[in-house]
């Protein structure tokens, strides 16, 4: 039996609901070496704005984009035990992928708006607010007033505040537009290795950070999130072998 959805919370309830101890400064690292040795802050920065964004329109790299903000919500809530709100649309999220990248669905709030702008509004509040391991939003457009609001809004309330940049038409990359988010960044899914038995591996990604303050950009491919919304370097090829050693001998 698949977990329940989440079930839809009004702002009045996140005041009722939320922890109201707001958490100034501090970073959120990936616990990858190779990848937050090349962030500015050594991690995301939980009193700012990281934009997120598939690579392509294509379903598999919105998934991908889709499961890395739910990552790095995961890691916040699992930080300080607060609760995460999710503003969007339309409801399109699943309860089962959710927990396979480490998010509770009975940690998740979420508030289905009637557009961009509202979206943009709630993830405003709710970040002022201060009680919330994170803020994520869906959006296809906000421009540099909006997402300067919500670098400060997230500054003010300590809490990551997590935008989803959705394509809007082919051939317009969502982060073309102008912002003031501290890092943007660009997931695609890339192809799993081959493995050394049957068995179906890890999803890989190609993770970019297209922009960031302080720093340049980089790619890297990664190992998507797993059940506590982790990533990790691809094994080389020996540990591989070595790893499926060992869960036959468990299996026998």
């Amino acid at each position: 039996m698949s977990a329940p959805a989440p079930s839809p919370a009004s702002l009045s309830h996140l005041r009722a609901l939320a922890a109201v101890r707001p958490v100034v400064g501090g970073v959120l690292p990936f616990g990858v070496d190779a990848l937050d040795a090349r962030i500015a802050d050594h991690g995301l920065a939980l009193g700012g704005l990281h934009e997120v964004s598939p690579a392509t329109p294509t379903l598999s790299d919105d998934a991908a984009a889709t499961l890395f903000a739910v990552g790095v919500a995961a890691r916040a809530a699992a930080a300080n035990g607060r609760r995460v709100l999710w503003a969007l649309t339309r409801f399109d999220l699943y309860a089962p992928g959710l927990e396979q990248a480490g998010l509770d669905p009975a940690t998740l709030l979420f508030v289905e708006a009637r557009d961009d702008k509202d979206v943009l509004a709630v993830m405003e509040d709710g970040l002022r607010h201060g009680g919330l391991a994170a803020v994520v939003g869906e959006v296809k457009r906000a421009d540099m007033v909006a997402t300067r609001r919500l670098q400060l809004a997230a500054m003010s309330g300590g809490a990551p505040a997590l935008l989803s940049r959705r394509w809007r038409r082919q051939g317009v990359d969502p982060l073309s537009d102008l912002s003031a988010a501290m890092t943007r960044w660009r997931i695609a899914c890339a192809p799993s290795a081959r493995l050394p038995a049957p068995g179906v591996g890890r999803p890989r990604w190609t993770v970019e950070l297209a922009r960031q303050r302080g720093g340049p950009g980089f790619t890297l491919e990664l190992e998507a999130c797993d059940a506590t919304g982790r990533l990790a370097l691809p094994a080389a090829p020996r540990d591989r072998a070595v790893a499926a050693d060992r869960a036959t001998a468990r299996a026998a």
